[in-house]
């Protein structure tokens, strides 16, 4: 049943392109109902490296989770949904403090955005003299837009000590950014700031809180295998015992 849901999400992304070049620096692909994954890219020491963010098409305007990777495509990704669907974005939140997710809070403010992030994301912020959202919000809000209704929630550390996933429990959508992994991933990744102890406990809080997801997005690489959370959970572990095996074989 997973590998045909997973095929379903795959072909669907084919013929919801939007007929992008594989290449082109922002890459749209239709993910279901008014959902949207947008794709950018950014060199990290000499490599590409793609992140995904998501947008809602909503009676009120679109909502924004995480910002381009690459500041030259904020504007164009506000180009490209106004010609699409004749909207605004209207509002953008941050998943945590990291620039593939907050780097667009100056922009998008001054465009008349209203930008939202968790305390936590904000006295990071603070700390490193960036630049911050206007509203700082509850680790757990439920927000009414339009006709949808969602949820964001702070599971606990992990990747970052601010991440922050985004629940759409009609639609059965998990919006995870960087807490969340591939299952093209190999490794955990960028662990500079993330608490891989605390990890684990994290996404058991997130699977036992949303226990059916049709759709499980991750920050970075594929997003079209609803079985990240469960590959995060593994990596995490083993990431972990690897630790423990390396500190026992030193004594």
């Amino acid at each position: 049943m997973r590998i045909a849901t997973s095929i379903i999400v795959f072909f669907s992304i084919l013929s919801h392109s939007f007929g992008q070049a594989k290449n082109s620096p922002l890459q749209i692909s239709h993910l279901t109902g008014d959902f949207y994954v947008y794709k950018t890219f950014h060199d990290y020491k000499g490599t590409l490296i793609s992140a995904n963010a998501m947008y809602l098409v909503t009676d009120k305007g679109v909502v924004l989770f995480d910002a381009p990777w690459d500041p030259a495509q904020f504007q164009p990704l506000l180009d490209s949904i106004k010609s699409r669907y004749k909207k605004e974005v209207v509002m953008y939140f941050a998943t945590h403090s990291h620039e593939d997710r907050a780097g667009g809070f100056e922009f998008y403010r001054k465009k008349g955005i209203k930008t939202y992030s968790i305390k936590a994301t904000d006295e990071i912020l603070k700390k490193e003299n960036k630049i911050r959202a206007e509203f700082v919000i509850p680790n757990d809000s439920i927000f009414e837009v339009g006709e949808y209704k969602f949820e964001v929630y702070f599971p606990g550390k992990g990747h970052a000590p601010d991440n922050i996933v985004v629940w759409f429990d009609k639609e059965k959508v998990l919006y995870g950014g960087c807490f969340v992994k591939s299952t093209e991933a190999k490794d955990l990744g960028y662990l500079g700031d993330a608490d891989v102890n605390e990890w684990e406990n994290s996404i058991k809080k997130a699977q036992s809180k949303f226990r059916t997801p049709k759709y499980s997005i991750p920050g970075h690489d594929d997003w079209t295998d609803i079985e990240s959370l469960n590959h995060t959970l593994k990596m995490v572990q083993e990431y972990k015992n690897k630790k423990v095996s390396d500190k026992l074989n030193k004594k």
